[in-house]
């Protein structure tokens, strides 16, 4: 779709790929890797010890989880998966990605808990279903416009972080192509 001529296949431009539970060294920690997909099916989340870094999954526990709608999103796979972190200890330090501060709270935050969330966020608090949680996503998700960057950052990201090769001229390109939305790679414009 991007005409992506310098993409390594199998995943090559990483220096390593990792499978569900697989661990790492990270200088004296052990990291275990684990597959969270939903908001995209390449997402994982990182557990060390008692902490477990989330990427775009939940978000603090008075705001609710990421979207379900960018390519390959899958709000029935998000709602596993988070329903796997939500199964750690419920005394599991959970960092998010992002914080939108929700209503009522002025300051960032940044670090929850299993506890937390099951207790409190409104899309996946004990005692929500996923059939709820798949009709609120999606219901939400269609009013939601595609990012700015979702179409560069995609092209960034699937090579690891480095930028396409320079054409003929010269010049490196980040492409958008014209029917993006007809190929599944943005969520409807609004």
């Amino acid at each position: 779709v991007f005409d992506m001529h310098d993409l390594k296949p199998e995943g090559g431009d990483f220096d390593q790929l990792f499978k569900d539970g697989e661990n790492f060294a990270l200088g004296s920690l052990t990291v275990e890797v684990l597959h969270v997909p939903g908001h995209t099916p390449a997402d994982v989340a990182y557990r060390i010890g008692a902490d477990v870094f989330v990427g775009d999954t939940l978000f603090m526990h008075d705001y609710g989880t990421a979207r379900a709608d960018f390519p390959g999103g899958d709000a029935h796979q998000l709602w596993h998966s988070i329903q796997r972190l939500l199964a750690l200890p419920p005394e599991t330090r959970i960092w998010i990605c992002h914080d939108y501060k929700a209503p009522g709270r002025d300051s960032f935050a940044w670090q929850s808990t299993v506890a937390d969330q099951r207790a409190s966020n409104p899309h996946v608090k004990d005692g929500k279903t996923e059939a709820e949680f798949v009709a609120f996503r999606h219901a939400r998700d269609s009013t939601l416009a595609a990012p700015t960057l979702l179409l560069p950052s995609i092209q960034v990201n699937i090579r690891a972080g480095r930028f396409p090769e320079a054409e003929a001229n010269g010049v490196r390109y980040l492409k958008i192509p014209v029917k993006a939305k007809a190929a599944g790679l943005v969520p409807a414009m609004r």
